[in-house]
């Protein structure tokens, strides 16, 4: 197949974002297919930014033909700093780029197009249609219930307008994948048939993540000592709620428990307000971790922590989450610490990988810390079961058989 793949977050393990589409593309190179990866080209890696003066260019990545185009950007991180409206518009402004560019390119056999945003189905089907091949639609947030559930989006035009896209994609896509139970059953509540989508959830980075890589350095770096550290590492925007860590924090420090640091590492609208709290708290046991230039140093970060948290805001409403964070956690074989309900927490408490947290009681994740760090013997047994289970579930080569089945299906089923 030669595959027309479009994500504007397209990151290689050069950046320190998520790589899913940059290991499913890979793995789909190495059996055979040829990819298109369409992204931005702008706010990211040396090697996929667009020149000034062009719309776009085209490079090889590891066997994948990627085109980078002067639109919107590349670095989820960055979007938590714009206004809602300002996103919007570079969001829009990169499907019409998108579309554009997409039509001179070569004809591909199929258009698979993963969001978020939403806004990337545009392009996605208007290029599917341009070439009368299937377009296969990726979930991995359901926009716009999750933007209303942690109180992103409000307007009431813009929630129909985003409603309203939302169903035009849906049912012009030959196959949904959703990333987690919740986004599918989100897709299936709009009209779409079960039978239409398929969940494949985010994977466990196998290689990067391991439980016997040495993060020494990295603790020597965090100034953890003999600490019982857990770290956080993702984005620090509104939908990450890590005011809750930082209220823990202040529990155990009144509990004189300043032996139990967390660690925030990350970037987004919200990191220098969490600082701000964590100075107005006066905590010694939150440690800020600087960006760091890619993925292998942030799994030696996580290998430096002895355990990992999965924190968001607003889990009463919003479970529907396949969070990254959680998935290379496992990977590194540490305990997961989770304050989502749901199958996300099932899933850690089902397989003894950790501990659910009640998202209403920053005590609970207190708590929880100090469980793990008076019992050695508890937590390495934990990260035993997280490793495996990343081994048994999460395989990165277990799930990109899953989409090269689901993305064949829609080819041969045009």
């Amino acid at each position: 197949m030669h595959i027309l793949y479009l994500h504007q977050y397209f990151h290689t393990r050069e950046g320190f974002s998520g790589t899913r589409s940059y290991e499913f593309a890979r793995r789909l190179v190495e059996k055979g297919h040829h990819v298109t990866m369409m992204t931005s080209g702008r706010f990211t890696e040396e090697r996929l930014t667009v020149p000034a003066g062009r719309d776009y260019f085209e490079v090889d990545v590891d066997g994948i033909h990627v085109v980078p185009i002067a639109a919107a950007y590349a670095s989820g991180s960055k979007g938590t700093g714009m206004s809602g409206f300002e996103r919007m518009r570079q969001f829009l402004h990169f499907a019409r780029l998108a579309e554009r560019v997409g039509k001179k390119l070569d004809k591909p056999d199929l258009v698979f197009a993963t969001h978020t945003p939403l806004t990337i189905g545009l392009p996605g089907m208007a290029l599917g249609k341009h070439f009368g091949v299937p377009f296969v639609f990726e979930v991995r947030d359901l926009w716009p219930q999750a933007l209303i559930n942690f109180g992103a989006l409000k307007n009431p035009l813009v929630i129909w307008w985003l409603r309203r896209m939302e169903r035009k994609i849906y049912f012009a896509a030959k196959h949904i994948v959703a990333l987690s139970p919740g986004m599918k059953a989100g897709v299936v509540g709009v009209g779409v048939p079960s039978d239409r989508v398929t969940v494949i959830t985010n994977a466990s980075d196998l290689d990067l993540f391991r439980p016997d890589l040495d993060g020494g350095d990295a603790r020597e770096r965090l100034n953890l000592g003999d600490s019982f550290a857990a770290v956080y590492f993702g984005a620090m925007g509104l939908a990450n709620g890590l005011q809750y860590p930082i209220e823990a924090a202040r529990i155990l420090r009144d509990r004189g428990r300043e032996d139990i640091k967390i660690v925030l590492h990350g970037d987004g609208g919200k990191r220098s307000e969490l600082e701000r709290l964590a100075r107005e708290y006066e905590l010694g046991n939150v440690v800020f971790s600087d960006l760091m230039p890619d993925k292998a140093d942030v799994a030696r970060l996580v290998a430096s922590c002895n355990a990992g948290m999965t924190i968001y805001g607003s889990t009463k409403k919003e479970q529907t989450w396949s969070p990254n964070k959680m998935f290379d956690t496992l990977a590194a074989g540490r305990p997961v610490l989770i304050n989502v309900p749901g199958w996300l927490g099932e899933t850690i408490e089902g397989n003894g990988c950790g501990r659910y947290v009640d998202p209403d009681r920053p005590e609970a994740l207190a708590d929880a810390l100090e469980e793990l760090a008076g019992s050695p013997e508890l937590c390495a047994e934990m990260g035993k079961n997280a490793r495996a289970l990343a081994e048994r579930e999460f395989s990165r080569d277990i799930l990109a058989d899953r989409l090269e089945r689901v993305l064949q299906g829609a080819v041969e089923g045009a």
